[in-house]
């Protein structure tokens, strides 16, 4: 009876003794804090609720290449900002409708990566920046081509546009939103234009987006979304300018405001040219220059003569350090030498040079 016994009590003293040791794990884990779900996300940027959102933190924000951080240009801002009052006023002229043009947002992004996330069908139109020597892109979306067609020709307002999925866009489609973006790029010469004059010259239209590269897909490039919204119809227009276009005028982008310069002080000036009027400077008369070997120079000593190839009737060269300021003829006034000047101290070809205006 006792060996029948043995084997109970051993699983009870089993049994205690891991029932002690979970009660020790729990004491132990009962004072670390463990991070539940929504935190996690937070930590590693993921956020199903608004995957949209160009504002990523933790994890995603560096490893996603598609964030591209560049210095703030504020005048850019300014000019976008003309431009969507230009193109409100504008495409309520060309479509004879109530049209509101809103600035959505303006980002930074890397030109590979906008042009795998242009959603398909859209026309691509790129242009030509003619005084900054390069080009831009303008991507109108599928939305806004079938309410420009609509509405130019007359469709019925409440009625949803019927589209055909995979089909190419027809002549007179292309037509009428290729008039739609002349129309835009007139608005964005106008709006640099108290900037900087610049014309925006229609090149072509593409359809698909490898047609459309215009920089290298790692180049970084601002991006401007501006939402087009004709009642009941709309849509999205995109307008991307690599920074390499932008950098001929990146210091006029750099300015705070309009016209931000600095003024004449007149009071520096006069001050200035009376400190020039009595500075002292060394001028040396140059009589002759010779180059000689270094061996020449070296075995030279006392009481060696050196023959200058100069005359009586030889002219003297002035200088001030390294810089030739005239010349001159060598004789005698009373009891010092004397140079009599012969030249102007300006050369002519530099009197003839005359400022940019």
């Amino acid at each position: 009876m006792a060996d029948e016994a043995t084997p109970a009590s051993t699983d009870d003293e089993f049994a205690a003794a891991m029932a002690a040791a979970v009660a020790a794990d729990a004491e132990g884990i009962g004072s670390e804090r463990i991070l539940n779900q929504d935190e996690i996300d937070s930590l590693l940027g993921f956020d199903l609720a608004d995957e949209e959102s160009n504002d990523r933190t933790g994890v995603r924000a560096i490893i996603n290449s598609a964030l591209v951080s560049y210095e703030r240009l504020p005048m850019l801002e300014i000019v976008f900002d003309r431009l969507v009052r230009l193109m409100t006023t504008s495409l309520r002229n060309f479509t004879s409708d109530n049209v509101e043009v809103s600035l959505d947002n303006i980002s930074s992004i890397r030109f590979g990566d906008y042009l795998n996330s242009i959603p398909l069908p859209a026309i691509l139109a790129v242009f030509r920046a003619e005084e900054l020597d390069n080009y831009g892109l303008l991507t109108v979306d599928s939305n806004l081509i079938y309410s420009i067609v609509d509405v130019l020709l007359g469709g019925r307002r409440g009625t949803a546009a019927m589209r055909i999925e995979g089909r190419p866009y027809t002549t007179i489609e292309r037509v009428l939103v290729q008039r739609m973006v002349e129309v835009v790029l007139a608005d964005a010469k106008a709006a640099f234009e108290p900037l900087t004059p610049v014309h925006f010259n229609l090149d072509r239209l593409e359809t698909n987006p490898r047609f459309a590269a215009i920089a290298r897909p790692a180049n970084a490039a601002i991006l401007v979304k501006l939402r087009i919204d004709m009642e009941d119809r709309g849509g999205r227009v995109e307008l991307l300018l690599p920074y390499a276009t932008l950098e001929p005028i990146r210091k006029m982008l750099l300015q705070q405001f309009m016209g931000e310069k600095f003024g004449r002080d007149n009071i520096w000036e006069s001050h200035l040219a009376t400190e020039l009027w009595t500075t002292q400077m060394e001028v040396r008369a140059v009589l002759d220059e010779q180059q000689v070997p270094l061996h020449q120079v070296l075995n030279m000593k006392v009481g060696d003569t050196l023959m200058l190839n100069a005359t009586p009737d030889s002219t003297v060269e002035l200088r001030s350090g390294t810089v030739s300021l005239t010349k001159g003829r060598m004789g005698r006034a009373n009891h010092h030498l004397a140079v009599r000047v012969e030249a102007p101290l300006a050369p002519p070809a530099r009197r003839a040079i005359t400022p940019f205006k």
